[in-house]
């Protein structure tokens, strides 16, 4: 008996360490928190009310604001989902912009990742007039914004009244830096005699605004 007595005191230590080894692995497990799966369903993780947003260049000068009433963030793609928006555009050498809609999706356009904003709803742009050129004003159920480029555009029917004349068509492009607006299958055209514009044909109208 004696001599089995190192042999089993040997035993129960090891059956010691192991039972230790166990409780302390399965304690340190339950104690980390692990950060749950990202979740791939449309669900907003984020929201707010009354918001607005500023982005300024690279000397700090505010050159766009987007606010609304409420917006929900939406982790599966990044996007902003924003009810009752009004995006303004001040882009330095450019007219002041200002676009409103009853709500619209602001995500990151997937063919160069660069902000987009999707207007819907009696979504309208108004172009605020300058020393050499009227107001400009369009209106569509949908336009796009592309704040860092000074662009809206759509393929849906649009209204765009520049001054006193104006113009329906199907798919429109202006970009704010060049002034230069695009109307593509016009339908109905009216210039005013007050206003010195290019003809426009019956597939797309170019016009320097």
């Amino acid at each position: 008996m004696k001599e089995r007595a190192p042999a089993l005191v040997a035993l129960f230590l090891l059956l010691v360490l192991v039972a230790g080894t166990w409780w302390a692995a399965d304690y340190a497990q339950r104690a980390i928190t692990f950060e749950p799966p990202r979740r791939v369903t449309h669900e907003p993780d984020a929201w707010a009310t009354n918001f607005f947003m500023v982005r300024t260049d690279e000397h700090g000068v505010a050159i766009n604001r987007l606010e609304g009433d409420e917006m929900h963030h939406f982790p599966d793609d990044d996007s902003y989902e924003i009810t009752h928006v009004r995006a303004i555009g001040q882009q330095p050498g450019s007219p002041i912009t200002v676009g409103t809609s009853d709500t619209a999706v602001m995500d990151d356009n997937a063919s160069d990742k660069a902000t987009r904003i999707i207007m819907k709803g009696h979504a309208h742009i108004h172009r605020m007039p300058d020393a050499d050129n009227p107001p400009l004003d369009v209106t569509s159920d949908q336009l796009t914004l592309l704040p860092d480029q000074d662009v809206v555009y759509t393929n849906l029917p649009a209204l765009v009244v520049h001054g006193k004349s104006t113009m329906n068509g199907t798919g429109m492009r202006y970009d704010n830096k060049t002034r230069q607006l695009q109307v593509f299958s016009s339908s109905d055209v009216k210039i005013s005699g007050e206003e010195s514009q290019p003809k426009s044909s019956s597939s797309k109208a170019n016009g320097k605004k």
